[in-house]
């Protein structure tokens, strides 16, 4: 049994959410700099710090999907989670990873695949839509979870 088609492959996930993230750190910086050196307004920091928190988590999921999916150690799935932390480092984790060959044009994972975590993955494939609908309310959860614990210290 083959997995589904999709019009997103791994490396169109990967690389559209790496890009975001990496705009979403310059917005950031854009609101601090107004907030902090300018003194003009905190509306950036409000308002871009939102933004840049759900596609950070956004990015955080579509790394564990595609990690799973194209079969990457343990070790570079932390690394691709770790690129979102410092600005603009998921720009040079997708080039490093695209050119190693762990972002394929194709999904891996099937149905009858050894391990859970790719069957899982399997699923989603195979219904999109309900795959949409859990990543939104994902990162709804997720979003809502890191505003009751705060913001970074």
């Amino acid at each position: 049994m083959t997995a589904p088609t999709s019009g997103v492959s791994p490396r169109r996930l990967f690389r559209t959410l790496a890009t975001a993230e990496a705009i979403t750190w310059a917005l950031l910086l854009t609101g601090m700099f107004l907030k902090y050196v300018t003194e003009t307004t905190e509306l950036g920091v409000q308002v871009f710090g939102m933004v840049h928190g759900v596609v950070f988590i956004a990015y955080g999921l579509a790394t564990v999907l595609v990690a799973v999916d194209q079969r990457w150690s343990v070790g570079r799935l932390v690394m691709g989670l770790a690129a979102a932390v410092p600005p603009f480092a998921t720009l040079p984790f997708e080039r490093y990873a695209d050119r190693r060959g762990l972002l394929g044009d194709a999904w891996l994972s099937r149905p009858d695949s050894p391990s859970a975590a790719q069957r899982a993955v399997s699923w989603l494939l195979e219904h999109q839509r309900r795959a949409v609908g859990i990543g939104v309310v994902a990162v709804l959860a997720l979003t809502g979870l890191a505003l009751l614990v705060g913001p970074p210290a």
